[in-house]
Formats: structure tokens, sequence, C-alpha cells
């Protein structure tokens, strides 16, 4: 499942930064940095929460390599490669991750491949998911606050995602973070099948509400 478009946001001022805990029903949720033994954990959760989320909209069979042990090895190289990989938990059961970054130029550049001014300091969230049965319980909002304020202590001042038009779960939860559609559009080859995603846009100072 895709984080929930039920999360509400805040700006934050200048203290506001950091690794969130917070209570969720009688639970403790958190949001710490992934690490090298979490590889399966996240390969895990990429795979359920892909095949709950993108099974519709991806051609049979696109989802397959999501089973495979080479998985874990490619979360393990995100985790060491540098990348912001954090992961939502809830008591002792590990919900949701997100993966950010500094934007690479090809995804935020404009449709003519201009550079924006500040592209420097922008940061793209690659992956924001949470597993489906721990939606709506706050964790998606919890990871693009948290990953928000860890790169925006690292200079990062804006940030973009991609989002597949056909999935206006995404789409809402965003918009209520203040992240809206700067009216770049792309077409991925999803396995044969054509992917529209729209690019997303907005600031970092996020505080759930």
């Amino acid at each position: 499942m895709l984080p929930s478009s039920t999360d509400n946001f805040r700006t934050a001022d200048a203290s506001e930064s950091g690794i969130l805990d917070t209570l969720s029903g009688m639970a403790l949720a958190r949001v710490r940095a992934a690490t090298f033994a979490d590889a399966p954990t996240l390969a895990a959760l990429h795979r359920a929460t892909w095949q709950a989320a993108y099974s519709e909209l991806l051609p049979p069979g696109t989802l397959d390599g999501l089973d495979t042990p080479q998985m874990q090895q490619v979360w393990a190289d995100t985790v060491a490669g540098g990348a912001t990989v954090l992961i939502a938990t809830e008591g002792d059961d590990s919900v949701g991750f997100v993966v950010a970054g500094p934007a690479p130029e090809d995804d935020v550049a404009a449709a003519d491949g201009t550079l924006p001014s500040d592209a420097a300091h922008t940061m793209l969230v690659s992956t924001l998911l949470v597993e489906p049965r721990w939606g709506r319980r706050g964790h998606g909002g919890r990871l693009l606050a948290t990953v928000a304020a860890v790169l925006r202590d690292t200079g990062a001042t804006r940030g973009i995602v991609w989002v597949p038009a056909g999935d206006p779960s995404s789409l809402n939860f965003y918009r209520r973070a203040g992240w809206d559609p700067d009216g770049t559009v792309r077409t991925l080859d999803a396995n044969g099948r054509p992917l529209r995603e729209l690019r997303l846009t907005g600031p970092l100072n996020l505080v759930l509400t």
C-alpha cells in the first residue's frame, strides 16, 4: 500500500528536525535509519507493498523479480551506497520505508533539459511505501517528514518525487504535504506497458499535525 492520504502536515520552524517517535494506538511508532542488516526486511517490505500497490498498473510478471534473492543484495547495496534509507516501525514490526537523496540531473531538469537554479539543493524521494496492513496509521507522513528534516539539515531546500498518474492515493498524500505537480511528465516502459508519471515538488520543512 502506498502512503495514506489522511496524513496532515504543517510548516516546521528551524529548531524541528530529526527522527520521530510517536504513539500509534498503544505501540510506539518510530522512524529510524536503516542498516546493512535491514536488507532482508527492506526486500520483504518492497515485495509486499509493490505487489499490493502496482499489480493493476503493471503487466503480469513485472513484479516477479521482487521475489529473487538478489533483491536483498540490491537493498544492501542501496544502504551502503550513501542514500538516506529510513524504516518506519510500530512496536517490534517494520512497516514501511523511504529512500531519498540528491536529485539526479535527469530527474530535476525541465522537459527541455534545462536545470533549475536550485538543482544542487533539490532532493529526490525515490521510494516511499507502507506495508498494506499498516496503512492509515500515519507511518507515511512520519517517513516523509523525517527524511525531509534529515536532508534539510544537509542543505537541501526542495523535494521532488515521481508518482504514477494512476495512483490517486499517493498523489493526494503528497498534495497534503504541499507537494504539487510542476507540469513535468514522463512515460516509462514498464515491461512493455507505458507507465505515465507526474513530477511533484514541494518544501522540506514538514511536521505532522
